[in-house]
């Protein structure tokens, strides 16, 4: 019984990692440092994103982060820079940027078409492996979002106020009209100025008090067009308003009123003594005036005129 079969193969034996291998597990888990998982498999609402694009070298944190976002999105939603900028604390430029990372790296395809009311729309296709897109005979078009029931009326946004101006202190229909000329003149020199209607009425009491203060129409349209923003100007009634306000001139210094120019009288021939004289009296000068004056009645009694004779004068009972 103790005799080996020496024909037969020696069995493997198994082994036993803890014998064998004693630090195998103890130094995997105090291995520093390092990303852990703690990994659940998901069953619902998931969505399958390639390393190619979490782990991409080229793109930017917040490119990475908008590419998952949009492949998560239902087919039909609203993928533009204004409804990202909406639901992120990012502003509309960073989304820009990002977003033109993406269609460089192909990871979104961006087109302007034209729909059947003659609307151009810009059609965004979203890849989720780039170089891989499917025919467009296979490409199914997106269904267009079920319409509500038309209860009431769809309100449109309500337009933001324009910021306040500056009011004059004596308004006139001639300083509004000037003011409106001004407003209307400033797409001449540059077009994105171009002003409504509506916004030039609210905009003129600005510069009318502005051209209270002694400024000239071409001075105010110089101080609103000069060192203007080279970006588009999404809403220039704002702007200018804005500039009416933050560089409004100080009122002009307190000037006394002159006095009026003495009176200057015509040279005029006295009808009396025939001399020139200039005064308000159009007939005599001032010294045949004078005498005339004291020529008159005294005391009850008529004066003798300059060089005639005395009048008798009664004699005393």
């Amino acid at each position: 019984m103790d005799t080996q079969n020496t024909s037969v193969r020696p069995h493997a034996q198994s082994r036993n990692s803890g014998e064998n291998h004693p630090h195998r597990h103890t130094r995997a888990k105090t291995r520093p440092g390092g990303v852990i998982h703690d990994n659940t498999r998901h069953t619902t609402r998931f969505t399958v994103i390639g390393n190619h694009l979490t782990q991409h070298r080229d793109l930017s944190l917040l490119a990475i982060g908008l590419a998952c976002h949009i492949q998560s999105l239902p087919t039909g939603a609203r993928v533009d820079i204004k409804s990202l900028a909406a639901r992120f604390p990012e502003g509309p430029t960073r989304i820009a940027t990002a977003l033109r990372e993406l269609e460089t790296h192909g990871y979104l395809r961006r087109t302007r078409e034209r729909t059947e009311t003659g609307r151009v729309v810009t059609r965004t296709v979203s890849c989720n492996q780039p170089g891989h897109h499917r025919d467009a005979s296979e490409t199914t078009p997106p269904r267009p979002p079920a319409r509500r029931a038309a209860t009431a009326p769809q309100q449109k946004p309500a337009r933001r106020a324009l910021p306040a101006v500056p009011k004059p202190a004596y308004s006139s229909p001639a300083l509004l009209q000037a003011a409106t000329e001004v407003l209307a003149g400033l797409r001449r020199t540059d077009p994105r100025l171009l002003l409504s209607a509506t916004d030039a009425e609210h905009l003129a009491p600005g510069v009318a008090a502005w051209l209270e203060r002694e400024l000239t129409p071409t001075a105010v349209h110089h101080a609103l067009t000069s060192d203007l923003p080279p970006e588009p100007l999404r809403r220039p009634a704002a702007f200018l308003a804005h500039r009416l306000s933050a560089q409004l001139p100080p009122q002009p210094p307190f000037r006394a009123s002159e006095p009026p120019p003495p009176v200057r009288h015509p040279l005029r021939n006295c009808d009396t003594c025939d001399r020139g004289y200039r005064g308000p009296d159009p007939r005599n000068c001032q010294g045949c005036a004078s005498t005339e004056q004291f020529s008159g009645t005294v005391g009850g009694l008529e004066a003798a005129p300059a060089g005639g004779p005395v009048p008798p004068q009664p004699r005393p009972m």
